[in-house]
């Protein structure tokens, strides 16, 4: 036995005992790492969205651990748990059904793109009270009376009242006279339904439009060729065309080109995301999409420029859709969630949600940090982007807007 081993009292054994025992009792309650959850589709024709959501997610927890991490939490650092949800309802409420059954520790998530996967996923996170963060559209989502879903975006039917008004005026101020007929065009799919709903209930006779042209497809879209001959031959004032699949929007936008009805010769919106991926130059050329705009309930916007170079850099996007920016914030979100919370547990980290009430948001539009009784977030808002000169730009709200819009005439 060597002098320093022998100069151990009974003492110092017991200190440096009590020592490791209270750095033990710290690790467990501050974790070094906490779980998170991102369940998109990363496989399927519903792909593209899920990759630039697992990108903004990605932005989001490099940021928040160079920033030293959640400090409440002894500085613990995130880790992102990706799962794939498909393409179908069913594959995504299995997936779901995998999630919480191998990631026991996850302490909220975020997903799931498509309404229709987010109401078949949260069937399965409520029983599992886990918190879930969603920019999916629809109503329903938040009208089930469930206790863990959080709704960052406005509601397919606010999105309807805030963007359409908006737009008639912006079509009346161009060319002084509102739309009269409206033709509109939308899949199947569960955001559609609600915002088609609030517009033929309320919307359309509010503000005095007369639905001439209503057609409903399941996606994929095989062929958009009946639908445009449709468009054609009623002639309407606008056309509301709303697909949420990469590969529809590509069809009907070429077959809206070919039939020579593109470049404001019916001005066209949308109200999703979709239309406005830079996907879409890959069918079409930037002048066929001109003046398009689309309602979306986030986007890449004034404040943002920091964040939109670094996607640029990092993973080549040419601009930042509401699937990045929304992703971005969430991981900011359960972030406060998590410093508010003081405890890595979901239940905590739920309740959180609820009773937080931490300002303005900096990654959504309008609106506060804050859910109402629902889990809707209080005041949001929507972004209007159009296409201008090959890329799609913000032009309202006025504080968010990168340029000004204006309302492709009708020829």
């Amino acid at each position: 036995m060597n002098k320093t081993s022998k100069g151990l009292s009974r003492r110092t054994v017991l200190s440096g005992a009590a020592a490791v025992g209270l750095a033990g009792v710290a690790r467990a309650q501050s974790p070094a790492e906490i779980k998170v959850g991102l369940i998109v589709p990363l496989s399927g024709i519903y792909t593209r969205p899920g990759q630039v959501m697992k990108m903004g997610a990605e932005m989001g927890i490099e940021h928040i651990n160079a920033q030293g991490g959640v400090k409440a939490l002894g500085g613990a650092k995130l880790k992102l748990v990706v799962i794939d949800c498909g393409d179908t309802t069913e594959k995504a409420k299995n997936a779901a059904q995998r999630m919480v059954a191998q990631e026991p520790d996850l302490v909220a998530a975020t997903g799931s793109y498509l309404s229709s996967f987010t109401l078949a996923v949260t069937e399965v996170t409520e029983r599992a009270e886990l918190p879930v963060l969603t920019l999916s559209y629809s109503d329903l989502l938040t009208d089930r009376g469930f206790k863990y879903i959080f709704q960052t975006a406005a509601t397919a039917s606010r999105q309807s009242e805030l963007g359409l008004p908006t737009l008639m005026k912006l079509a009346e101020n161009a060319s002084g006279k509102k739309p009269k007929t409206v033709a509109m065009l939308m899949d199947n799919t569960a955001t559609s339904v609600a915002t088609a709903k609030a517009l033929k209930e309320r919307l359309f006779a509010q503000e005095g439009l007369q639905l001439v042209v209503e057609e409903v497809w399941t996606p994929p879209l095989s062929d958009a060729t009946p639908l445009i001959q449709k468009v054609r031959s009623a002639k309407p004032d606008l056309l509301l065309f709303m697909p949420n699949a990469v590969s529809d929007a590509k069809l009907g936008l070429e077959k809206i080109s070919e039939f020579g009805l593109g470049q404001g010769k019916i001005p066209t919106v949308s109200f999703s995301i979709t239309i406005a991926e830079p996907d879409m130059l890959q069918s079409v050329s930037p002048e066929t999409v001109q003046g398009i705009m689309t309602i979306v309930a986030n986007w890449g916007s004034k404040g943002h420029e920091a964040l939109i170079a670094e996607l640029k850099t990092k993973y080549k996007e040419p601009w930042m859709t509401q699937n990045v920016i929304s992703t971005y914030g969430d991981m900011w979100l359960m972030k406060e969630a998590l410093e508010k919370a003081g405890k890595a547990d979901r239940n905590s980290v739920a309740q959180a949600f609820r009773t937080m009430d931490a300002g303005p948001s900096k990654y959504y539009p309008g609106g506060q940090l804050k859910f109402d009784e629902k889990g809707r977030r209080v005041g949001a808002g929507v972004v209007i982007v159009q296409w201008q000169s090959g890329v799609p730009v913000t032009v309202y709200p006025p504080e968010l807007a990168q340029a000004q819009p204006f309302w492709p005439k009708k020829s």
